[in-house]
């Protein structure tokens, strides 16, 4: 384990692919959990493929709330664990910089009523996964919620509110706190916070406070679909261009901000999930992919594909590696995220 900021080691990661739609599936029960969204059995072949194509990180998201008994220990099911231990390995054994977080929970909304609660079960849970993982060197790095927000009220996904960035606040300073306290690598782990909801609104960005036992290993996470029309918003936005300005400007300020809030004070920041949703049109998603990925380099931001798989339907199409047939559905995407980095 080497002893380097998570400044230094932001350095060192280039680019990232998400496995996404995969162990944060919950459409059955236990490991049939990871093929319930429609992806097959994750193979280390899959890794194989994103690193040669020149990914040096992923994301593995995993949902735990499905896999896990009740209080007061919230014990992790030990065939779970070892999936998941498993695919981390598939990645690891790449040298990749490896992410795993706890993704489509629901325990832990930021909210006062809940504060006490999710305290106490993500210190049980993460306590297990650190515990597990107390061995792993610098390239894991740990992720602490996905998205924390509160769901189904008017201030989801509206950058939040006074209460819930006040509770998330708490809630990553436990985090934090729980991961130190473990054995072995954890004492010199790379940990991600995030904002509310991971956005990048203004609002939640001002709303973040850096936890007062952060140490020099600790990055914010943030996910940012940008500009939203064209990247994730379904409908007919389908066009971009570099020479647009009202295309440009929105990943700009996206920059500029985080730049002002975050790295101008010394706080290394990670683009956990961005993308552009495939509409037909691949040229435009191509010109988008650069642009984005280059003006998050010239900051030192790591970017991290989110890849669900998804190729068919009205869905959320964000798929680049076909992993059934175990080739890349959209190469000139791939090309396209590289030409960025240089």
């Amino acid at each position: 384990m080497r002893n380097i900021t998570s400044l230094e080691l932001v350095k060192e990661m280039k680019i990232g692919w998400n496995l996404g739609d995969t162990l944060d599936a919950t459409g059955k029960k236990g490991l049939a959990c990871e093929i319930s969204w429609g992806n097959p059995t994750t193979s280390k072949s899959m890794f194989d493929m994103v690193k040669k194509a020149g990914f040096n990180t992923s994301r593995i998201p995993v949902t735990w709330d499905k896999h896990m008994k009740d209080a007061p220990d919230y014990e992790i099911d030990a065939e779970w664990m070892n999936r998941a231990q498993e695919i981390v390995d598939y990645s690891i054994s790449n040298d990749m910089f490896t992410i795993i977080d706890l993704h489509h929970e629901s325990w832990h909304t930021p909210t006062y009523d809940n504060l006490d609660k999710a305290k106490y079960r993500l210190s049980k849970v993460w306590g297990q996964i650190a515990e597990r993982f107390a061995d792993y060197d610098e390239r894991l790095i740990f992720d602490g919620m996905n998205e924390p927000r509160m769901v189904g009220t008017p201030f989801e996904w509206n950058g939040g509110n006074s209460e819930g960035w006040d509770v998330l606040n708490k809630l990553n300073e436990v985090f934090i706190e729980t991961i130190r306290n473990g054995r072995g690598n954890n004492k010199l782990r790379h940990l991600l916070i995030p904002t509310y909801a991971a956005s990048t609104e203004k609002i939640a960005l001002e709303g973040f406070v850096m936890p007062k036992n952060a140490d020099d290993k600790v990055m914010v996470s943030v996910h940012a679909y940008t500009p939203y029309e064209f990247a994730l918003k379904a409908g007919k936005t389908s066009e971009w261009s570099r020479l647009n300005a009202k295309d440009t400007s929105p990943i700009d300020d996206l920059m500029k901000n985080l730049n002002d809030t975050f790295l101008s004070k010394g706080f290394p920041v990670i683009l956990g999930e961005f993308g552009a949703r495939d509409k037909e049109n691949i040229d435009s998603r191509v010109e988008w992919a650069i642009y984005y990925v280059s003006k998050a380099k010239q900051m030192g931001i790591p970017c991290i594909w989110w890849d669900n798989g998804c190729f068919e339907g009205k869905g959320e199409r964000f798929g680049l590696l076909d992993r059934n047939m175990l080739n890349w559905r959209y190469p000139q995407i791939i090309e396209a995220l590289m030409d960025g980095l240089r």
